[in-house]
């Protein structure tokens, strides 16, 4: 209810300022408009106006639909999607644009279904928001329209991202137990050449990294990583890594960008 109220006058100050601007333009006395709020003085009625719609937009956007985002409630899961489209919407509050990106969701279970995520998205991050690229979500069971975006630092969007990629064999099978079960310890990058392979928009990339697990000696290891265009700057000679392996077996071992909590 709270949000229909929200969109209701926001809809009505929308108009107000529709009518009033459209008045000015044709020449209309507005000391005589037929809108209320206007009388002698002709600018603080739309200085209130414009206040009142701009407020309700930036705060009232969670509840209304109009801002940020949708608030997933009641029963949800996790699922990933994937990026299909981004379009600015041409709103832009404190500017900052609004975006409406659609996002193919793989739920857990069942078919997939597109749902739309409208947000504001500061320019520094809109390069991020790429075609093909997966984003854990948190979706409504009720209500497949409704998504908002998952918590990464949640270990469960964390496993959730993880399946996904070993589901679609972005993980080298031979490394899933170093990742899912190994001990993570820092690393660098000794050499790095794509191989020519593509799998869901990420190239594959032969990696030599130099294990450097603190107070035991280091040592040297093969492996491959299939990484978005975006962050190969991440695996550049030199570049320092997080890495998973398993003590029996130490020459096998999965990389990622990111420390994990309780690792």
């Amino acid at each position: 209810m709270l949000r229909i109220a929200f969109l209701i006058i926001w809809l009505l100050l929308s108009a107000w300022l529709v009518v009033w601007t459209g008045e000015g333009l044709f020449g209309v006395n507005q000391r005589e408009s037929i809108l209320p709020f206007s009388g002698e003085d002709t600018l603080g009625g739309p200085i209130l106006i414009g206040v009142a719609w701009g407020l309700i937009l930036t705060f009232g956007g969670t509840m209304s639909g109009l801002g940020r985002r949708k608030r997933v409630r009641g029963d949800s899961q996790i699922g990933v999607g994937r990026i299909v489209e981004v379009t600015r919407t041409g709103l832009t509050v404190n500017d900052v644009p609004q975006y409406d990106i659609f996002i193919r969701v793989a739920p857990g279970s069942g078919g997939e279904f597109v749902s739309q995520l409208r947000m504001l998205v500061d320019a520094t991050d809109a390069g991020s928001l790429q075609v093909g690229q997966p984003i854990p979500v948190r979706y409504s069971l009720t209500d497949q329209d409704t998504v908002e975006l998952a918590d990464m630092t949640d270990p469960v969007v964390r496993e959730a991202m993880l399946t996904w990629r070993i589901e679609r064999g972005l993980l080298d099978p031979r490394l899933v137990r170093a990742r899912t079960t190994g001990t993570q310890v820092p690393a660098s990058v000794l050499a790095m050449r794509p191989t020519g392979r593509r799998l869901e928009g990420q190239s594959e990339l032969a990696l030599t990294v130099l294990m450097a697990p603190e107070g035991a000696a280091t040592w040297e290891a093969d492996t491959t990583a299939f990484v978005y265009p975006e962050a190969l700057s991440h695996f550049q000679v030199g570049a320092p890594l997080w890495a998973f392996y398993r003590r029996e077996d130490p020459q096998t071992v999965a990389v990622t960008v990111e420390k994990e909590a309780g690792r």
